[in-house]
């Protein structure tokens, strides 16, 4: 009994710290959320507390990924990129319903859909719904994405499934071991904001990763802004879009990056673990896919769209993440995104720009800003991959060498 009852005691105050810090939850509000049905037991949670602190609705989409095997292996190909219009209006709707969204992640099988045509799986971007995707790019509501420890995702990560570790780390990650763990993520994004002032004031032109089968070079818009995961909605209502959150990112100018770079972590698409992933650039497009598994999947992925194929976002870590610290791989982009630097190919993030929160899609497409219905964040960090800033006459000062800040 007293293990049951510490573990509703954890997710009590997990989901206490998902609503109120991270979403700002209010009275009358009307609260999304998303996940699968392994995360009932702290879905259930977030429903209590979100009617506890006065929500108008709380409504509950559970994703059911064998839904997405059987399709995939079976549904005539033309309907594969086919979504259900119902779950656009689901979002669609939210800031006129005065939403709030809360997606959980931690696949229970993440390799589920290993083995299977990766041309099929790649025309399926479900759950990925273009409508949650605007609404999570225009800031114009509040939105979060959290872990929750499942079996399958366990044993991925220490050939075991023991969820109490896993969810011992999140724990950790999360600062809920902190007396106040508010004011410990206070604490921490005023450190990630000096940094993200201190490489604003350096007005870089580009930044170039070198490292063991690395020499890549993104370029900068003149509209980069270097941010944290700390953001306000257009009515000024601050929010947290995933917790934990170690990085301090912008927005990369989309035809200027060149080189190759390495991935120093597994990326989990679609269902598939993709190994030794290495991407060669030439002015700004992905021109080359290498991987020792899952190198098809990317290439159908990245040909989603026009933009699919170039670079969304520039994302830094250092050596004082507690996810990073872990030296643990998770095979979640929530989590490993925090544990390394990190580029994204597809969409470009608005509030890696100067203003670009309230800018159009028109006028973002304008600047130089990519444009796609894909982000998906790959990991390039790691204590021998060197980031340089590079100044406009070409010469490069050194931001983060073996994982510790330079500047």
């Amino acid at each position: 009994m007293v293990e049951v009852r510490d573990q509703r005691n954890w997710h009590r105050q997990y989901a206490e710290l998902v609503l109120r810090l991270c979403l700002d939850f209010e009275p009358g509000q009307v609260l999304l959320i998303d996940g699968q049905i392994e995360h009932a037991p702290f879905i259930r949670v977030l429903v209590d507390e979100g009617y506890r602190l006065g929500a108008r609705y709380v409504d509950v989409w559970y994703w059911e990924p064998h839904g997405k095997r059987a399709r995939i292996r079976y549904a005539p190909e033309e309907t594969l990129s086919w979504i259900p219009p119902w779950l656009n209006e689901r979002y669609d709707s939210m800031e006129e319903q005065n939403a709030a969204l809360v997606s959980v992640r931690g696949d229970a099988e993440p390799d589920l859909l290993s083995g299977l045509d990766q041309r099929r799986a790649a025309l399926d971007l479900m759950p990925a719904v273009p409508a949650r995707v605007r609404a999570q790019q225009s800031s114009k509501v509040p939105w979060t994405i959290v872990g929750y420890p499942t079996p399958g995702w366990a044993e991925l990560v220490f050939g075991e499934p023991d969820t109490e570790r896993l969810a011992g780390l999140l724990r950790t990650f999360l600062r809920l071991d902190e007396p106040d763990p508010v004011a410990a993520w206070r604490e921490r994004w005023a450190f990630m904001h000096q940094k993200a002032a201190a490489l604003n004031a350096q007005r870089f032109e580009a930044m170039r990763l070198v490292g063991p089968g690395t020499d890549l070079q993104v370029g900068l818009l003149p509209q980069s802004r270097w941010g944290v995961a700390d953001l306000k909605t257009h009515s000024g209502r601050r929010f947290i879009p995933n917790l934990p959150t170690e990085e301090v990112y912008t927005t990369p100018d989309r035809a200027r990056v060149d080189g190759v770079v390495s991935c120093t972590l597994p990326l989990v698409l679609d269902g598939t673990v993709i190994h030794d992933l290495r991407l060669t650039f030439e002015n700004g497009r992905a021109v080359n896919v290498e991987a020792s598994t899952g190198a098809e999947l990317v290439r159908q992925h990245m040909a989603t769209d026009e933009g699919a194929a170039r670079l969304g976002e520039i994302a830094l870590v250092d050596k004082t993440s507690r996810v990073g610290a872990s030296g643990l791989t998770f095979y979640t982009t929530l989590l490993d995104e925090n544990a390394a630097c990190h580029l994204a190919w597809g969409s470009g993030i608005p509030t890696g720009i100067e203003g670009g929160a309230t800018m159009s899609d028109a006028a973002l497409d304008d600047i130089g800003v990519n444009r796609s219905l894909v982000h998906v964040d790959f990991m390039v960090g790691a204590p021998d991959v060197e980031v340089l800033g590079v100044r406009g006459d070409g010469e490069t000062a050194s931001v983060l060498r073996d994982h510790e800040w330079q500047i």
